[in-house]
C-alpha cells in the first residue's frame, strides 16, 4: 500500500505533483510523485513501507489545495469475469472498512465508467459484507476503488474524516433555476467546504450583512439572499431584477477594489475577473482592517507555476495580517466548480 493515488481536475496534475511532493518533503516521507497530462489523477510512489499512512496521517486532506480526492493502496488487475473473487482475495490483506465508495476519475472515459459502476455496486457490496469485509456500523477507513477500466482498479483506503465529503470529491449540487448564473455554484461549494454544516445557521444566519463585490448579474449574492443575508451588491453592470425585488440588496454602481463599506459587514465575497496578487491584496485588506468577519475570494491563476503562485500569495496574504496583528484561520482549494482559479476562505479570529 505505498502508492498514494490524488484525483484532480483535468490539467492540474502539475500542481498536485508539485504540492504533494512538497508536503513529503516537509515530513520526509521518501518518494516520488508521477501524472500523465490530462488525466485527471496524479500518484505519489513512496520508497519505503508505511510511507503513504504517514501522508495520509500527518496532513488533513482538506487544507490540501488541488487534490479532490486521495487513497493510499495498489492496483489491481481484473479478468472479464468474476471480478468480485479477485477483489475479495486481493482486499483480504486491507482493514475491515466502514463505508465503500466506486469511483471513476473526471475524464470522458472516466464518465463511460460511471454505469459499470453504478450496476457494480450492489452485488460488490453484498460480497463484502459477507465476507467480513465490510462492517457499515463499523470505525474503520472508507474503502476507495478508483476503476480506470474495467480491468483496472486503484483499491485505496482513507479514512472518512480525512478525504473528501463527496465521492471523487464531487459535489452533487442542485443548480438553483432562480439564480442568474452557474457561478453560484462556486460559493455554495466553497460554504460547504470551509464551513462545517452544523455551523451554518451562526456563521450564515439570517438578518446577517454581506458585501459583494463585481456581483453583477448576482449568482453569489443570490447565496447570500437566499441565506436571509442583506446585501451590498457593488458593480457597474446591472443586477438581476429579481434579486433586485428581494428587498435585501442595495446595489452600487462602482469599482469594487475600491467600495468599502459605510459600517463593517459579517461577509464579503468576490470573483472579480482579475491578476490573482490584486484579489488577495484585497482580501488581506478586507480581513486586516476589519472590514468584515469572513470572505470567500477567487484567484484566478496564471497558467505557469500555479501552485507556486498561489503558494506565494498565502504567504503573502499571512505576513500582511501578522504585521498587523490580526489573527485569522486562511483555507483555499481548487473547487469541483472552479476552473482555472482556487478559492480562498478567510475568517477573522
Amino acid at each position: 500500500m505505498n502508492t498514494l493515488l490524488l484525483h484532480c481536475r483535468p490539467g492540474f496534475e502539475g500542481e498536485v505533483c508539485a504540492e504533494i511532493s512538497e508536503h513529503a518533503a516537509i515530513l520526509e516521507v521518501a518518494g516520488y510523485a508521477k501524472a500523465r497530462p490530462d488525466s485527471a489523477c496524479a500518484e505519489f510512489i513512496c520508497s519505503e513501507p508505511g510511507g503513504a499512512e504517514k501522508l495520509m496521517r500527518r496532513l488533513r486532506f482538506a487544507e490540501l489545495i488541488f487534490p479532490r480526492q486521495w487513497a493510499r493502496g495498489e492496483y489491481v488487475q481484473l479478468p472479464e469475469t468474476d471480478r468480485i473473487s479477485v477483489l475479495l482475495a486481493h482486499l483480504a490483506s486491507y482493514p475491515v472498512c466502514s463505508s465503500l465508495w466506486l469511483e471513476v476519475l473526471d475524464t470522458n472515459d472516466g464518465k463511460e465508467l460511471s454505469n459499470f459502476c453504478r450496476k457494480f455496486d450492489a452485488p460488490l457490496r453484498k460480497a463484502l459484507i459477507k465476507a467480513g469485509r465490510l462492517d457499515e456500523e463499523g470505525k474503520g477507513p472508507r474503502l476507495l476503488l478508483t476503476f480506470k477500466s474495467g480491468r483496472e482498479v486503484f483499491a485505496g483506503i482513507a479514512e472518512a474524516n480525512n478525504s473528501a465529503l463527496w465521492p471523487m470529491g464531487i459535489p452533487r449540487l442542485k443548480f438553483p433555476r432562480q439564480a442568474p448564473s452557474r457561478s453560484t455554484l462556486k460559493l455554495e461549494e466553497a460554504w460547504h467546504h470551509f464551513i462545517p454544516r452544523e455551523q451554518w445557521d451562526t456563521r450564515l444566519a439570517a438578518g446577517m450583512t454581506g458585501v459583494d463585490l463585481g456581483a453583477a448579474p448576482g449568482g453569489w449574492t443570490w447565496q447570500l439572499v437566499n441565506r436571509h443575508i442583506k446585501v451590498s451588491a457593488v458593480d457597474n453592470g446591472p443586477m438581476n431584477a429579481d434579486l433586485m425585488d428581494s428587498g435585501l440588496v442595495e446595489h452600487f454602481r462602482a469599482d469594487g477594489f475600491t467600495f468599502r463599506p459605510k459600517r463593517p459587514v459579517d461577509w464579503m465575497v468576490c470573483d472579480i475577473v482579475e491578476k490573482p496578487a490584486r484579489n488577495a491584496a484585497l482580501l488581506e485588506t478586507w480581513i486586516g482592517e476589519g472590514l468584515c468577519r469572513e470572505a470567500v475570494v477567487n484567484l484566478k491563476l496564471p497558467m505557469k507555476q500555479r501552485y507556486a503562485e498561489v503558494k506565494r500569495l498565502l504567504e503573502r496574504i499571512a505576513d500582511g495580517l501578522a504585521e498587523r496583528g490580526v489573527k485569522a484561520s486562511i483555507g483555499c482549494k481548487q473547487l469541483y466548480h472552479d476552473r482555472e482559479e482556487v478559492t480562498c476562505h478567510l475568517r477573522r479570529l
